[in-house]
């Protein structure tokens, strides 16, 4: 590659080298300097291979996520060289996020692998680890700041340690240059403990509106302490005070003439309702429905929980999990992603199943579920649905997996029609587990019909990898794994 370049345009090129230094990438460089009436100039012959290691795929994402933190690094600025690091994507999904705590602190050293902060996602608490070494020169958000969007500055690194004090006063707005430049620097503010108990109100009173229900500090703003809270507050040492009413919920809209109330939405909900939408406007759906004999399958759960504590007793749904794995492995077109110009298919089955939680549904992945036990895949269930009511899950325990089970049962629901998720290929909805009469298939039985448990399970697939036949062939190999369960054993 030939470039011709002016003397001030050598400054990315440069940076350019000291990227390639650092990822161990050979880049060969051959200049010859000439002067016209115009000014220097450069002509540069640039040499960077593309073989080996640097072609694999962790070297491209290690690169990858160089870009997508580093927003400009100045050098001929006044400031001392440095670089202005924007809030990456943690997730293939991020798009805003809150810094919940900052590990390092200004003028501390960092080296890779380093962890810089923790960030919460809409889904996980996610850590922000170190890809270089140097120096935290400037944090320009504050700890708790919430809604940051993904390649928003948050801090000033330098790699001389002499060059910290430099960036005392600095602000996010010093950072622009060329391009993009980088985004105001958000107004610093008190945590909500702290602004709180400074305005004159009760912690306990404010409704929050962060991830989770945590108090910021707008919460604390915004919070307007009701009439009977005021009264009670000017009331006189020792007068009984009346009972609180409760405080205004500032996510609330209702009318002026009553007739309907508004609710804000979160920016995590948001953003799941636009997959939801694209996924229902491209996805070419279609939806196939079994009713399933569930008498052996529990008959079979019962025997297998005579052996187990009471707080680790195998579940209806552990069971429906791993007849859904093996059907995957009967049928492997199903566990499958549509990627555009060709169709993948997967070796192993990772399920996504779905936890309601006071922050609305979590769909954590449980690994591998076709060549585990039923009793670890019961376990591990267990442990992500305790995790994801607490809000403690990590990134690589909500990841996307191969295939979506979602249990309606609990509700009463029959059946449902769930929308798929990308980039999976299906999504296995299972109904209310109820007892109907069916047929007595019992040659010695004098009643044609007979009362078993059974329940509907409706599978939506992406016609573009799944056609009806496929969709039909792995339906009929769940229903004979479920109807026959010993048959999970071969």
């Amino acid at each position: 590659m030939r470039l011709t370049l002016s003397a001030p345009e050598l400054w990315p090129l440069f940076l350019l080298l000291r990227t390639c230094r650092r990822s161990s990438m050979p880049l060969k460089l051959n200049a010859a300097f000439g002067t016209t009436s115009v000014g220097s100039t450069t002509n540069v012959n640039v040499s960077m291979p593309l073989t080996g290691s640097n072609a694999t795929p962790a070297a491209a994402g290690r690169l990858g996520a160089r870009r997508s933190v580093l927003l400009v690094r100045r050098c001929m600025s006044s400031l001392p060289n440095h670089a202005v690091v924007g809030l990456p994507a943690l997730s293939p999904t991020m798009e805003i996020g809150t810094i919940s705590e900052w590990v390092v602190k200004e003028g501390d050293a960092f080296a890779p692998g380093d962890i810089l902060c923790k960030v919460e996602t809409d889904k996980a608490t996610v850590d922000f680890e170190s890809q270089e070494d140097g120096y935290i020169a400037k944090i320009l958000v504050p700890e708790g700041t919430s809604d940051i969007k993904v390649g928003s500055p948050i801090m000033v690194t330098v790699d001389d340690k002499d060059a910290v004090g430099a960036f005392a006063d600095y602000q996010a707005s010093d950072g622009g240059g060329g391009g993009g430049g980088a985004a105001a620097e958000p107004a610093k503010e008190e945590p909500a403990p702290k602004a709180a108990p400074a305005a004159g109100h009760d912690l306990s009173a404010i409704k929050g509106t962060g991830p989770n229900g945590r108090i910021i500090a707008a919460d604390v703003r915004e919070f307007t302490p009701s009439e009977t809270a005021a009264a009670a507050a000017e009331a006189p040492a020792g007068a009984k005070p009346k009972a609180p009413s409760p405080a205004p919920l500032p996510s609330v809209k209702p009318s002026g003439d009553g007739a309907y109330t508004d609710f804000e939405i979160s920016e995590g909900a948001k953003e799941a309702a636009a997959k939801m939408t694209i996924s229902k406007q491209t996805v070419p759906h279609y939806y196939l429905t079994v009713d399933l004999n569930l008498e052996e399958l529990l008959a079979i759960r019962a025997k297998l929980n005579k052996d187990l504590p009471d707080d680790a007793q195998l579940s209806l749904n552990d069971m429906l999990l791993k007849a859904a794995a093996l059907a995957c492995a009967a049928v492997p077109d199903v566990n499958a992603s549509w990627m555009e110009s060709f169709v993948r298919q997967y070796h192993s089955v990772d399920i996504n199943v779905f936890v309601n939680t006071d922050g609305g549904l979590v769909t954590p992945i449980v690994r591998d579920v076709g060549r585990r036990g039923l009793k670890a895949v019961s376990d591990e269930v267990r442990t992500l649905a305790h995790a994801a009511k607490e809000s403690s899950l990590d990134a690589s325990q909500v990841a996307t997996g191969t295939l979506s089970v979602v249990n309606l049962g609990a509700f009463g629901v029959k059946s449902a029609a769930p929308i798929v998720t990308p980039p999976q290929a299906c999504i296995l909805a299972l109904g209310t587990a109820e007892e109907r009469v069916v047929p007595n298939d019992d040659p010695a039985s004098e009643q044609i019909y007979k009362v078993a448990t059974c329940l509907s399970a409706t599978l939506s697939c992406d016609h573009r990898v799944v056609d009806g036949a496929v969709g039909a062939q792995w339906l009929a190999a769940f229903k004979k794994l479920v109807e026959n369960p010993l048959t999970m054993l071969l």
